[in-house]
């Protein structure tokens, strides 16, 4: 199996919660690259993680400043280069991207560009708002415009089934699961949409 990288239509979509189910449901380890200010989503997904063999590595690039990575790595100065991304250890890892897709690492890259540069398959969070059938729709196309292996899509959030509907009807691709609104979420609750989740996975 392909490492997984997640992301999603935009900040805040879910990718940190959608990040621990696929650790719970893979028994996969996890990996945020770049952390642009805290909490840290490494220690939320660890909090969350029952399997015993879960592991978390540590982000290549730990900015203080809650912006863009290519703004905070500014302030901390520091450049972000997309070559300096390797693969940690050979277990298999969920990589959680920063932000949406187009945020920039640099004056030349993007978030989703790590994806690619690591050979990831791809797995899109869809938070539904009024405009996310937009947003989501037209990160696939990017997605699709470079070529990226897309396992499915995570919906997240209060549900909206005519929304659902017809992105997936234009995106060809399968729901690998629907997160509800919750008002907490506990390792049980990662547990439970980990089980769901694995019910889709193929």
């Amino acid at each position: 199996m392909r490492n997984i990288f997640v992301t999603a239509i935009g900040t805040d979509s879910g990718k940190t919660i959608v990040s621990a189910v696929l650790c719970e449901a893979l028994s996969a380890c996890y990996w945020k690259p770049i952390q642009a200010g805290y909490p840290r989503d490494t220690d939320t997904v660890s909090s969350l993680v029952s399997n015993s063999s879960f592991k978390a590595f540590p982000e290549k690039y730990l900015l203080q400043t809650p912006a863009s990575p290519h703004a905070a790595a500014k302030i901390d100065g520091v450049t972000i280069g997309l070559n300096d991304f390797t693969v940690p250890g050979r277990e298999l890892l969920v990589i959680e991207g920063a932000g949406g897709c187009m945020v920039p690492i640099n004056d030349s890259n993007f978030v989703i560009d790590i994806a690619g540069h690591l050979d990831c398959e791809i797995v899109l969070v869809s938070n539904l708002y009024l405009g996310s059938i937009n947003h989501t729709l037209l990160t696939l196309h990017l997605l699709r415009s470079k070529n990226m292996n897309i396992k499915g899509i995570i919906f997240n959030g209060k549900a909206n089934e005519e929304s659902e509907r017809i992105i997936l009807h234009h995106a060809g691709l399968p729901c690998l699961l629907r997160i509800s609104q919750e008002p907490a979420f506990e390792k049980e609750r990662v547990s439970h949409y980990a089980k769901e989740l694995l019910k889709n996975w193929k």
